[in-house]
């Protein structure tokens, strides 16, 4: 991991404009042709050393102009009141359309899990985001197909809540939903079992095609059940050579999905600043990204 030394320096290097790599700023010389997002968890280390004002300064200035948050926590965003998070993102020329958050369910704690949503949903009304995405969902080797179908009830119920805010609920996928119970796939089960009018997945390519499967096909298959897309890598966008994004981003296309956001979990030289500009360079160039 970098230091905090380093990071943070680099970090205000790139804030300031001032003496930075070149390939750091290649795509900071002019406004942005695409409508690039990126999921903010890409920066999370930063975040936590020098706070989100820093992390959207640097997005900012790297070409980022849709985002989507991981960082709710009792009514506050990022520990900001969500009016104040919302006014310094669209300051920066900015917007915010989804955020990721969620609740384990038992239905012991139904009422407080509810109440909880409740809150979040005031919060990210007031925020103004389009989307609402739970990327989590406990499921273990004793996991059965009943237990899919209480938590599609629960997603169906957080989705007739969300949807009186004018806000789609969604779930995001790891690889675990390519395993199968019985002879049933997890996410295929999940596809197929949840209330299409109000939960909408958003696919992860990266974790579905280490999950053994083509993520342009499943947009293509359940095509009225994408209505956001996590773009991912090992590392960096397009560093890995396992990934082939045109097919993916042709059909995105097709089905006119307008918001997808980048993803970097892992960095080359442990230098998160570096792999998000990286990976957004490497979409803005790409002719098949409209």
């Amino acid at each position: 991991m970098q230091n905090r030394r380093d990071f943070l320096k680099h970090a205000s290097l790139l804030v300031a404009g001032g003496l930075v790599a070149p390939q750091l700023l290649s795509s900071c010389s002019s406004a942005p042709a695409k409508n690039i997002g990126l999921q903010l968890y890409s920066l999370r280390d930063l975040v936590k050393e020098s706070g989100i004002q820093v992390v959207l300064e640097t997005v900012a200035k790297m070409g980022y102009t849709n985002l989507e948050t991981a960082g709710y926590d009792n009514g506050k965003i990022y520990g900001l009141a969500p009016a104040e998070f919302k006014k310094m993102v669209t300051d920066l020329g900015m917007k915010c359309t989804s955020a990721h958050l969620g609740q384990a369910f038992t239905k012991e704690k139904e009422a407080e899990v509810m109440a909880w949503w409740d809150q979040a949903i005031e919060a990210h009304n007031e925020l103004g985001v389009k989307y609402m995405v739970q990327p989590f969902m406990p499921v273990n080797d004793q996991t059965t197909l009943d237990d899919l179908k209480m938590y599609c009830d629960y997603f169906n119920t957080v989705g007739y809540k969300t949807a009186s805010a004018s806000i789609a609920f969604g779930y995001h996928n790891h690889d675990f939903e390519f395993r199968k119970i019985g002879d049933q796939l997890i996410y295929d089960f999940m596809l197929n079992t949840v209330s299409k009018n109000h939960v909408f997945f958003e696919l992860d390519v990266y974790w579905c095609m280490v999950g053994g499967y083509e993520p342009a096909k499943y947009l293509k298959d359940y095509a009225g059940q994408f209505k956001a897309v996590h773009i991912k890598d090992e590392k960096e966008i397009g560093a890995s050579g396992k990934m082939d994004f045109k097919p993916i981003f042709d059909q995105m296309n097709a089905n006119n999905i307008k918001d997808w956001y980048v993803e970097v979990e892992q960095y080359t030289n442990n230098d998160p600043v570096a792999s998000v500009q990286q990976s957004f360079d490497f979409l803005n160039k790409a002719e098949y990204v409209k």
